[in-house]
């Protein structure tokens, strides 16, 4: 059985093109995994293996990799820990790769750009960090770069994510005379040559101009560690220094406890300081039995106090994380929380009810694979041949089922239809389409009952776009896409109190009710979509007949009656009613519900809503202007600037609406070095002229649809 205090489950997460994957590269040519360097410019990146990834050099989807090291003086030769690792996505669009990725880790290393320091998705994967409380070191790549400052990207991780960066390490030199780095507690300097080999280091003594910083540093780390031990705090203070390894155990309780994250510096592309990150890795980020347990939930997701412990004695308790197709079949990626799974095993989805047989147990190597007869807590491995498991199912012991804490995931704000070119495409359309949806949750297809267009939905522009690719080169589909659509929703800005009688006699039993009721507004920075509360006393409205009710107003909701878009915020309250002893039934005071909506819903005041999106945009000087007056024609509302070393960052909201097509206006006026990124906020009203011309653009559509 496996040693668990040897095992690490990591992630790499950070802001596009920060140096993830070329990080995850070093990664696997240290610890021997591959002996040749892929890279991410070259197209040849082991985990992006998709061919959409290698052309476009992003990452789309994660991918998980495991590898051994030893140490970088092969100080744990004999006990060489187990590394899972994951590299997520920086690109907004597929965040819920990073999400979901960050749900079943243990660590995290953050990758930030040494020159482009906290960007806007550094925050966003960061804040996912913070949810699912994983420990995090920090690496501050590219210190090879023109503009390239350490210390000011330790300023902006405080300053901007309000986190506490604990720093390990100095860089010698910057730019393109970096060349290694001081660790602060051994106060030794690791030097590499120009042979650009990560194994080509010599251990030196400390610059003498870096003496001072270096000592200055250092007592900051001491303090900062030993906060962690009164003990050993009592001593510092009575001027004894810890040894190494006792500071070491106040790190590694630190960073456990999210009180600090170690930060670490270098270049991966020029292999210098990623050894060091792979030993904080072991000394400091947590193994699978140092993290809280999961939480086991109810059928209706709430917690029901009992935890699923990370022990391999346990009774089996895994998360279904993602779900990934190839020629081979469906792969379930799992991470196993308590328990033993072997193959051939039957295990119960408590999310169906019924029962799967694993057929195989493979572990990953980015898209490789090594068959395993068995698995235990604290793995990370995908499993062949489940025909029912989607992304958040917890897999478990029938004789001890339980359910482990599911995963939520944003709703999609834009959509396209497509149409297969002809029959027998329409027939690969449905399959294809049926394995992606599997395989990405914030990916939602429906289909128009009017026109029989396939309607896809998704996070971005990008995202679709990427979709529409893989059903055209993956799955063969010739598709013809329309135009994106945005995601608009509807709401109501008055009160309203009505009543409304459902009565239908024609001999035999009929039906009745008859509901009194208030409709309003909700605060929409609460959060709620739909709100519904009986204060019906007496036997007026028999109290088995509300649910009936709140089933009416709530299917209702999803069609608005502006222009048939979701209706938000807004809550019902039933006052009063009445009802006939024979011809009242659920359903009569279902369909009661239904009817007052539409009766009542057109007299509340209805509006449109529109999608709002955060904006970050990168501008030269030069350009500023030119980007500021654009993005106010997109109707943008620009929030802050933000001057770095190599241009402008401009903050801005703007409604998706007028955001297509963005990019390629951005690099017109910027000469091709524009860049931003763009991320769902929230839902604002529309403006008059604008909600006009949706409803107008909408009753067209409708009016085509009819001929």
């Amino acid at each position: 059985m496996s040693d668990l205090s040897l095992y690490r489950n990591i992630g790499i997460f950070a802001h596009v093109d920060a140096g993830k994957t070329t990080t995850t590269e070093r990664i696997l040519k240290l610890t021997g995994k591959s002996h040749k360097i892929g890279e991410v410019h070259d197209g040849e990146a082991t985990t992006d293996f998709m061919e959409q990834e290698a052309e476009r050099g992003i990452t789309i989807q994660s991918a998980a990799v495991s590898c051994f090291w030893g140490g970088s003086s092969n100080q744990w030769a004999k006990d060489k820990f187990r590394f899972n690792v994951i590299d997520t996505p920086g690109h907004v669009d597929f965040t819920v790769e990073v999400y979901r990725s960050l749900k079943v880790l243990d660590g995290g290393i953050g990758v930030f750009c040494g020159s482009g320091g906290v960007e806007p998705q550094s925050e966003t994967n960061w804040r996912y960090a913070n949810e699912s409380k994983v420990a995090r070191i920090i690496f501050v790549n590219k210190l090879d770069r023109t503009g390239a400052s350490f210390y000011r990207v330790v300023d902006q991780i405080k300053n901007v994510l309000a986190a506490k960066p604990l720093v390990m390490v100095l860089p010698i030199g910057i730019e393109d005379n970096m060349t290694g780095v001081v660790d602060l507690l051994t106060r030794k300097a690791w030097v590499w040559d120009d042979s650009g080999q990560p194994e080509n280091y010599e251990i030196q003594d400390v610059p003498a101009d870096m003496v001072d910083d270096v000592e200055k540093y250092r007592a900051e780390l001491i303090e900062t560690a030993v906060e962690q031990d009164d003990e050993m705090m009592m001593e510092y203070l009575d001027g004894n220094e810890p040894s190494i390894e006792d500071l070491k155990k106040c790190i590694r309780k630190g960073t456990i406890e999210l009180a600090f994250f170690p930060t670490y510096c270098g270049s991966a592309f020029k292999n210098k300081g990623v050894q060091l990150v792979l030993d904080a890795v072991v000394d400091y980020l947590p193994s699978p039995t140092e993290v809280p347990a999961q939480p086991e939930v109810d059928p209706e997701g709430n917690e029901t106090g009992e935890f699923a412990t990370v022990t391999p004695d346990g009774p089996l308790r895994a998360l279904a994380f993602k779900i990934m197709d190839d020629q081979y079949g469906a792969l379930t990626f799992t991470r196993i929380y308590s328990g033993k799974l072997e193959k051939g095993a039957t295990v119960l989805n408590t999310f169906t009810g019924k029962t799967e047989r694993v057929g195989r147990i493979v572990e990953m190597s980015a898209d490789d694979r090594i068959e395993l007869d068995g698995a235990q807590a604290g793995d990370i491995v995908a499993l062949v041949g489940l025909k029912n498991v989607q992304t958040g199912h917890t897999l478990c012991d029938k004789d001890h089922p339980a359910t482990l804490e599911p995963m939520v995931f944003p709703d999609p704000v834009i959509s396209i239809a497509v149409a297969a070119k002809d029959k027998a495409n329409a027939e690969k359309l449905g399959t294809a389409i049926g394995k992606m949806v599997k395989e990405d949750p914030t990916f939602i297809v429906e289909t128009d009952q009017d026109s029989g267009e396939t309607i896809l939905k998704g996070m971005g522009e990008l995202h679709l776009d990427i979709k529409v690719d893989i059903l055209k080169r993956t799955h063969k589909v010739e598709v013809e896409v329309g135009k994106p659509q945005v995601a608009y929703r509807e709401t109501i800005t008055k009160r309203i109190e009505d009543s409304y009688t459902h009565k239908k006699q024609s001999g035999g039993s009929g039906q009745y009710g008859k509901i009194d009721y208030i409709i309003e507004p909700l605060d929409p920075e609460e959060g709620v979509d739909f709100e519904f509360e009986s204060k019906v006393v007496g036997g007026n409205v028999p109290k088995e007949f509300w649910p009936a009710i709140e089933k009416g107003f709530k299917m209702s909701k999803d069609k608005g009656v502006l222009a048939g878009f979701p209706c938000l915020n807004f809550k019902v309250t039933l006052v009063d009613g009445a009802q006939h002893a024979v011809d009242s039934s659920a359903i009569a005071f279902e369909i009661a519900a239904k009817a007052a909506y539409r009766q009542s819903i057109p007299k509340a005041g209805p509006t449109l809503l529109e999608p709002i999106m955060k904006l970050d945009v990168f501008t030269p000087e030069d350009n500023v202007g030119d980007v500021i007056g654009d993005l106010n024609r997109r109707r943008g509302m620009i929030k802050e600037q933000d001057r770095t070393p190599t241009g402008i960052r401009v903050k801005a909201d703007a409604p998706l609406s007028d955001m297509f097509g963005y990019i390629g206006d951005l690099r017109t006026m910027t000469s091709g070095r524009g860049q931003f990124s763009m991320e769902f906020s929230h839902y604002a009203a529309c403006p008059k002229n604008v909600a006009d011309e949706v409803i107008a653009e909408v009753k067209k559509r409708e009016e085509e649809k009819n001929k």
